[in-house]
C-alpha cells in the first residue's frame, strides 16, 4: 500500500508555476489544473498539505522598479498578487475535491480568512489544504521567507520547494551546462555558497529550527506523491534526511 513518509507538509509554489511556460504571466487553465492533481495525489497519501503561493506570475518586484515605485508599494501589489494566485489555486483544488480555505496575511475578508495558526492546523487536522496568501503581510520579506515561517508555525515536517529545475545546482543549468547538481546539502553551504534557491533569511529560518527542504521539479510527473513516499528526488537539505 502506498504510504507517504510525512504526516504535515509545507509546499512552496511560485507564481510561475500557474503560468504556462517559465518567465509567462497570467494563470493557464492547464497548468493549474496539473497542479490540482499532483495535490491531489499527494492528499490521497492521507498528507496533510498546506501550501504558500507566489505572485511572480501577475507582478514582480523588477517590474515596480522599472516604473520607479518605491519598494513597499511593489511589495504590497505583489502581495495582492498571491492573493488572486490563492483563489485561482482554491478554485483548482477544489475542483477536484479538495476542501480547500485560503488564510491571507493581509486582511480582506471578503475573499479570504485572515491567518489564524490555530485555525489553519485545525484545518489542516480536518483534512482541509490550507493555502497561506500575501507572504507574512510585510515588505522586504519574500514569500520563501513566508513558506519558512508558516511551516515552523504549524509544525510541517518538511518544507518542498517546487521549482522549475530538478534540485540545487552549482549555477543556473539553463545557462550553464557545466552546472553541477547537489543531492544533498546543508544549510550552511547554501548561504555559503550564495546557491540561489531560496533567500538567505528563509534558508536561516529553517536552520535555526532544524526543518528540512526537499526542492524538485514540480513540473515532473507524480513529482509531489513520489517525494512524499520518499523518493530521492532532488535535493535534500538539512537535518536527519
Amino acid at each position: 500500500m502506498n504510504k507517504s513518509v510525512y504526516k504535515r507538509v509545507l509546499l512552496k509554489l511560485s507564481g510561475e508555476s500557474l503560468a504556462e511556460q517559465d518567465g509567462d504571466f497570467g494563470i493557464d487553465v492547464g497548468a493549474i489544473k496539473n497542479l490540482a492533481n499532483e495535490v491531489l495525489d499527494g492528499k490521497n497519501l492521507g498528507v496533510e498539505i498546506a501550501i504558500v503561493i507566489g505572485g511572480g506570475n501577475i507582478f514582480r518586484g523588477a517590474t515596480a522598479s522599472k516604473l520607479g515605485m518605491e519598494r513597499v508599494t511593489g511589495d504590497y501589489m505583489g502581495m495582492l498578487s498571491t492573493i488572486i494566485n490563492g483563489l485561482a489555486l482554491q478554485h483548482a483544488l477544489e475542483d477536484v475535491g479538495i476542501q480547500t480555505r485560503v488564510q491571507s496575511a493581509m486582511e480582506i475578508p471578503q475573499v479570504a480568512e485572515p491567518y489564524i495558526r490555530r485555525r489553519a492546523i485545525r484545518h489542516l487536522e480536518k483534512g482541509r489544504v490550507v493555502i497561506f496568501a500575501a507572504g507574512t503581510g510585510n515588505p522586504y520579506f519574500t514569500t520563501d521567507t513566508a513558506a519558512s515561517l508558516r511551516a515552523i508555525e504549524i509544525g510541517a515536517d518538511v518544507i518542498f520547494k517546487a521549482t522549475k529545475v530538478d534540485g540545487i545546482y552549482s549555477a543556473d543549468p539553463m545557462i550553464d551546462d557545466s552546472a553541477v547538481k547537489f543531492d544533498q546539502l546543508n544549510y550552511l553551504e547554501i548561504l555559503k555558497k550564495g546557491l540561489k534557491v531560496m533567500d538567505s533569511t528563509s534558508v536561516s529560518l529553517c536552520m535555526d529550527n532544524k526543518l528540512p527542504m526537499i526542492i524538485f521539479n514540480i513540473r515532473e510527473k507524480s513529482s509531489i506523491k513520489r517525494v512524499l513516499m520518499g523518493e530521492a528526488l532532488g535535493t535534500r537539505v538539512g537535518v536527519d534526511l
